[in-house]
């Protein structure tokens, strides 16, 4: 059932990180209004089953009035909030503490922090331990997410470091990993394209399974509606991922495909990006591909 929306206030991100799961970067288009965002977290609310939301991007805090807003629109709808941030603004614990207490009296309940070498470098982990400090003296839970490059062992086995290698991370992490045969990957490990207990929400109307892999555009059918008539086997995308996962995806539409792949993620991404034109309505948008349009 679903019960959490995550939107992505905005594709824009001050990174451009190799290992985003989208495009995101300085030059990416796609943030809500504030109009847009009040109306979308109304829509959730009606669902009747959502629960909490939370806010990231690109990162959310790069537009911390309309951040603020939302957290404000989500408490007086009675729904539990939280952000996901690269905390690049944590300069020090006394800075950090500045931007979250103005975002725990909007309503905040808790903060996601990505920090790691991929974001920060040599100074991974700095960011973090600032929030952290801050979160702890103001009462706000926080958690920490860390990835690392993907390395190969001696027995040439690939140590993944929590990467998913769709967006940006199939065309910047896959080269010299070792790959797996096409025909086995048979699942999506990852999300539960059957009855998603969490979807991604963007500015465009598109509610995300997965990044990029839409249920429906909640602007042009009401939220509700589009969650109510979800059928996942007769999803054009998505039921051929339950019947078999990305080879069948590939399969069911004679998509042509390399002989191997580094994961699920990378098969299926390079397979819906060649089933965008068939159908743009359901692969979308171009933010979370690469493309123009």
């Amino acid at each position: 059932m679903l019960n959490s929306i995550h939107f992505l206030l905005t594709y824009a991100c001050n990174f451009e990180c190799d290992h985003c799961f989208l495009f995101s970067g300085p030059r990416a288009g796609g943030t809500f209004t504030v109009e847009q965002l009040r109306a979308a977290l109304e829509a959730a609310a009606e669902v009747g089953t959502i629960e909490s939301v939370f806010f990231e991007g690109g990162e959310p805090m790069l537009y911390f009035p309309l951040l603020q807003e939302g957290i404000r629109t989500a408490r007086r709808l009675r729904l539990k909030t939280g952000i996901v941030t690269n905390s690049y603004w944590a300069t020090s614990t006394e800075d950090a503490a500045l931007w979250m207490k103005e975002l725990q009296e909007a309503g905040l309940d808790s903060l996601t922090i990505s920090d790691d070498g991929l974001h920060f470098g040599e100074n991974a982990g700095v960011h973090a331990a600032r929030v952290e400090a801050a979160a702890k003296a103001l009462g706000i839970p926080a958690d920490v997410i860390c990835k690392q490059r993907p390395v190969v062992t001696d027995q040439a086995s690939l140590v993944s470091g929590g990467i998913k290698f769709r967006g940006r991370a199939a065309r910047t992490m896959v080269a010299g990993l070792p790959l797996r045969p096409w025909e086995e990957l048979t699942r999506c490990p990852y999300e539960n394209l059957a009855g998603p207990d969490r979807v991604h929400a963007d500015c465009l109307g598109t509610l995300h399974l997965c990044q990029g892999l839409s249920m429906g555009n909640y602007q042009r059918r009401s939220m509700k509606r589009v969650v109510a008539e979800y059928d996942p086997p007769a999803h054009p995308i998505a039921g051929p991922l339950l019947r078999g996962g990305p080879a069948e995806l590939a399969r069911a539409f004679g998509v042509a495909h390399d002989e191997g792949y580094v994961d699920e993620c990378h098969l299926c991404f390079e397979t819906r990006l060649s089933l965008r034109g068939r159908y743009p309505e359901l692969l979308c948008p171009p933010q979370v591909y690469g493309v123009e349009s």
